[in-house]
C-alpha cells in the first residue's frame, strides 16, 4: 500500500485519520506518518490494510495506470 493508496482509501470511505487509527488500532501519528511515505514495519502497514480491506477497499496493483484503490461493494449511506 502506498501512501497515495491510504489517502484515496480514506477518501473512499469518508474515514479521518482517527478512524482509520481506531480501525487499525495504531496511533493517528502512525497514519500520518504512512500517509507522509516514512517507512514504517510491515506488519504495521499490514494492520492498515486489513482495516481497509475489511471495511470494503480493494487495493489495485500498478497496472500500467498506476497504483489505486476501489470499493469491493457498496457503502450503505445513513
Amino acid at each position: 500500500m502506498t501512501p497515495v493508496q491510504c489517502r484515496m482509501a480514506r477518501a473512499a470511505l469518508n474515514w479521518g485519520v482517527l478512524d482509520l487509527a481506531r480501525g487499525a488500532a495504531v496511533s493517528t501519528q502512525t497514519i500520518v506518518r504512512l500517509e507522509r511515505g516514512e517507512i514504517l514495519r510491515a506488519s504495521t502497514i499490514d494492520r492498515v490494510r486489513r482495516a481497509f480491506e475489511s471495511a470494503g477497499v480493494e487495493f489495485i496493483s500498478q497496472n500500467g495506470g498506476g497504483p489505486g484503490v476501489r470499493l469491493a461493494r457498496p457503502i450503505d449511506d445513513e
